[in-house]
C-alpha cells in the first residue's frame, strides 16, 4: 500500500519530504508518493508573517488534508508547526537536528559587526530583527520573504547588502559555501533545524513506519523549547527565541522575549533533567514573564 506524504511545493520543503520518502523506501520497502499542497503562507509573499497571522500559515492546509485522509503523513519544518496541534493529529517523529543557528550572507563578505552603517539587511523574522538591532541599530532592516533561492537572487541583484537565513535551509539548498558568518550569538527559533513528521493519532501503521526517524535527543530538546513558547503564547507577532541543548546529561535552555524594537529584551537560562523537558521550558517562560515578559505581551497584544 502506497504511503502519501503531504508537503509544501517549495524546493526546500520538497528536499525535506524527499529525505523522509527516501528513508521510508529504503528502510521499509514501501512505495511513497509526494503530494504537493499550496499553503496560505505560500500565496502571500508581499507581507511579513507577523502581519498575516504567523505560524499556522505553512501547515494548516496540509493538516486539513491529513485529517481528511488525503495524505498519510506530513513533513514540516518544526519551527513552522504551531504549539497546539489539531485534535486527532500528533507529531510522530522529530528528526535529528541540523545546526540550528542563523547565518549571515553578505555581498561584500563582511560579517555583521563589520557591515558599513546604513547597510540594508533582509529578514522578515522579528526574532532576527531584534537581535540585529541590539548589536547594530545603524543598519537598515528590510522585509525579505520567499524561498531560499528567491532570497539569494534578491541579494545577488543588490536589493540587500546582506540577508539572514537559517543554516539548515541554506545547507539543504546547497548554498553553504556562500555563508559569511554563522550567528552563534543569536538565539535561534524554537525547533529550528529539525523536521516534524505529523501523523493521525490513531494511525498505528504510519506511527510504526516513522518511529525510526525520531531522534530522541532532538525530540527532548524540541519538547522543552515548544513548552517554553507555548507558555508564552508566542506567535509571529512577538520576538521570541529559545535554544535547548543537552550538556553533561542535563537539559539546558536559553531563551528570550523582546518588544518589537529590541529595547526591552529579557533573557534567561534554566536547567533540569531530560525527563523534565516540558517543566524546564515552562519554568524559564515563567521566569521571563515575571521579569517583564508579561508587560511585553500586553503591549504587543493590547491586553
Amino acid at each position: 500500500m502506497k504511503v502519501r506524504i503531504g508537503t509544501r511545493k517549495s524546493k526546500l520543503a520538497l528536499w525535506q519530504a524527499g529525505y523522509v520518502k527516501e528513508f521510508l523506501e529504503k528502510h521499509w520497502g514501501v512505495e511513497v508518493e509526494l503530494v504537493k499542497i499550496t499553503t496560505t503562507g505560500d500565496k502571500i509573499l508581499d507581507a511579513p508573517l507577523a502581519k498575516i497571522g504567523g505560524k499556522g500559515l505553512f501547515v494548516k492546509e496540509i493538516e486539513q488534508a491529513l485529517l481528511r485522509g488525503d495524505i498519510d503523513l506530513a513533513v514540516h519544518s518544526l519551527k513552522d508547526v504551531p504549539m497546539v496541534i489539531p485534535e486527532g493529529l500528533t507529531l510522530g517523529a522529530i528528526t535529528k537536528r541540523e545546526t540550528p543557528y542563523d547565518v549571515l550572507i553578505s555581498r561584500s563578505g563582511k560579517k555583521l559587526m563589520d557591515l558599513p552603517p546604513g547597510s540594508k539587511v533582509g529578514t522578515s523574522s522579528l526574532r532576527r530583527q531584534v537581535q540585529i538591532k541590539r548589536l547594530r541599530r545603524d543598519l537598515k532592516l528590510e522585509i525579505l520573504r520567499g524561498n531560499v533561492d528567491t532570497r539569494m537572487r534578491k541579494l545577488r541583484e543588490g536589493l540587500y547588502d546582506a540577508i539572514v537565513l537559517a543554516y539548515a535551509g541554506v545547507r539543504r539548498m546547497g548554498y553553504e559555501g556562500e555563508i559569511t558568518e554563522v550567528l552563534t550569538q543569536f538565539i535561534p527559533a524554537v525547533g529550528q533545524g529539525s523536521l516534524a513528521i505529523e501523523i493521525r493519532e490513531d494511525d498505528e501503521r504510519i506511527r510504526r513506519l516513522v518511529e525510526p526517524l525520531n531522534h530522541k535527543e532532538s525530540y527532548v530538546r524540541a519538547v522543552c523549547e515548544r513548552s517554553f513558547l507555548r507558555r508564552l503564547a508566542g506567535g509571529c507577532q512577538v520576538p521570541i527565541g529559545a535554544f535547548a541543548e543537552v550538556v553533561n546529561g542535563r537539559l539546558r535552555i536559553r531563551g528570550f522575549i523582546s518588544d518589537v524594537d529590541g529595547t526591552k529584551f529579557i533573557e534567561g537560562q534554566e536547567e533540569g533533567s531530560l525527563e523534565e523537558a516540558e517543566k524546564v521550558g515552562e519554568k524559564l517562560a515563567e521566569d521571563l514573564l515575571r521579569r517583564g515578559g508579561e508587560e511585553i505581551l500586553k503591549e504587543i497584544y493590547g491586553g
